[in-house]
């Protein structure tokens, strides 16, 4: 944990040190799901988090079919395994000291309150991938590791959120990844849907803090934006557009509160008719009117039968 990791990502390759991860360089598709688990959020008309539903409010459906909720949880008592993935590209290098402070009293409210045994794990991002820490809870480490970044050259979104999700993969507890960036993405070798299986593959809810340093489209990356805003629907997140300023630590301070008043559902599939494509689609209704479930689109495996 004390040494600095580079990645040098190069031509078609991501030549890195494995990062707790299978041999394999791609992910492998799974055959068989004992426990299919969601994390989901639930807001009323007007937006604001609903906390106070019990198991009967969920209905569950796995490629339509409805399934029995098997697990439920509403205090979450699952640690969270945080990977925070910065963005120091050239792009990105204005009024970053504030950008740094916002992230580091993040860091700090995430791992003084909750779970005792959640963690984080910090990234940055230009033209190469960098692991600045492996999951710990000692804030100060991470702090030294945000201050001391350069800001400089392109940008390895994808690449990033790739090795991150190879990390997440397979840990007990809930899984979050952070991604703070201008959302451009000018460098990488992996392409936004590799990254996307491979973060539906780890059950990572994603949660793009996308910096906007201007109101109008001239000079925002709008293509950028729309690919972060669909990893967050697909995989249950939300996307935050703050400027650098108040806004971003409102921005972090939402998404705490969303990470604290999550419930935790889950079932074993059942009776869902086989089909070609591995990716299942997964639905969450609720019995009370006037409220909406967000949690991940689908899994990738096969339904026991």
């Amino acid at each position: 944990m004390g040494s600095i990791r580079p990645f040098a990502l190069i031509a078609l390759a991501v030549c890195a040190v494995p990062l707790q991860a299978p041999a394999q360089s791609e992910p492998v598709l799974r055959v068989q799901v004992n426990l299919v688990r969601l994390l989901v959020t639930v807001k009323n008309a007007a937006g604001g988090i609903v906390s106070d539903l019990n198991r009967d409010d969920f209905a569950l459906f796995d490629n339509g079919v409805k399934q029995e909720v098997a697990f439920f949880e509403h205090h979450n008592e699952q640690p969270l395994w945080v990977s925070v993935l910065i963005d120091n590209s050239g792009s990105t290098g204005i009024e970053t000291r504030h950008e740094v402070d916002s992230v580091v009293s993040f860091l700090s409210a995430l791992l003084h309150e909750g779970n005792p045994s959640d963690s984080v794990a910090l990234y940055s991002f230009n033209w190469q991938v960098v692991l600045l820490s492996s999951f710990t809870r000692r804030v100060p480490y991470l702090e030294r590791q945000l201050r001391n970044l350069k800001w400089e050259a392109g940008t390895s979104m994808y690449d990033a959120v790739w090795l991150a999700s190879r990390d997440l993969d397979g840990r007990d507890g809930r899984h979050v990844m952070v991604i703070v960036t201008d959302g451009d993405d000018t460098t990488s070798s992996k392409d936004f849907n590799t990254a996307l299986q491979a973060a539906q593959f780890a059950d990572t809810v994603i949660y793009p803090v996308v910096i906007v340093p201007v109101t109008n489209d001239a000079g925002r990356s709008i293509g950028g934006e729309h690919a972060l805003a669909t990893y967050a629907q697909r995989t249950g997140g939300r996307i935050f557009t703050p400027s650098n300023g108040p806004e971003l630590e409102q921005s972090f301070t939402q998404l705490i509160h969303e990470l604290r008043t999550q419930y935790l559902v889950g079932y074993y599939p059942r009776n869902v008719p086989p089909t070609s494509n591995p990716f299942h689609t997964v639905a969450v209704k609720l019995s009370r009117p006037g409220l909406r479930a967000i949690t991940r689109t689908g899994y990738y495996g096969d339904a026991e039968r």
